[in-house]
């Protein structure tokens, strides 16, 4: 069904028969609930500081789990739900700088061998810069962003001039 159709249906409908249909999917489906519950009443704060566990989670485990998972689809399916959600666009910022600062600081503590790692973090670098200019936020954000870059440059990773690159550009 197109959306000029699903509109025309729509249209059609009176209050009542709108309202019902409205509960159904509320019921029915559990995104749309939690889309309403986000629209009714957002508590970005609490969202975020609980996504901000479950990254750093990854990469320092609390409980059984001893070992590091690294995952960066984590954070993806955080920063993916938050921007469907319409969650402001400084806290997906934080969380997407977070997610790489916060793997910076499992890197400075243990050696890390997979290439895919750094190659993960610098798409992800890519990613939030590329985010900050869209929303408008760059200036907000750079000190961040040059934060992490400097400690691409001590921890001495092998994309650090991958990284400049982006860097440069954004501080021309």
């Amino acid at each position: 069904m197109s959306k000029r159709d699903l509109k025309k249906y729509l249209g059609e409908l009176d209050k009542d028969q709108l309202q019902e249909q409205l509960m159904e999917l509320y019921e029915k489906f559990a995104v749309v609930k939690e889309y309403y519950d986000f629209v009714f009443n957002p508590k970005e704060e609490k969202r975020l500081q609980e996504a901000k566990l479950k990254i750093s989670n990854e990469y320092f485990p609390m409980g059984k789990t001893k070992k590091a998972k690294m995952r960066r689809s984590v954070a993806q399916k955080f920063i993916k739900h938050f921007t469907t959600l319409g969650v402001d666009p400084f806290v997906i910022a934080d969380i997407m700088l977070y997610n790489i600062e916060i793997a910076q600081t499992f890197s400075a503590e243990n050696s890390i061998k997979q290439e895919a790692f750094y190659k993960s973090m610098l798409n992800s670098f890519d990613q939030a810069v590329q985010f900050l200019i869209k929303n408008g936020i760059l200036s907000e954000f750079r000190s961040r962003l040059n934060a992490i870059f400097q400690e691409t440059i001590e921890q001495k990773w092998k994309n650090k001039k991958d990284f400049l690159q982006i860097i440069a550009q954004i501080n021309d």
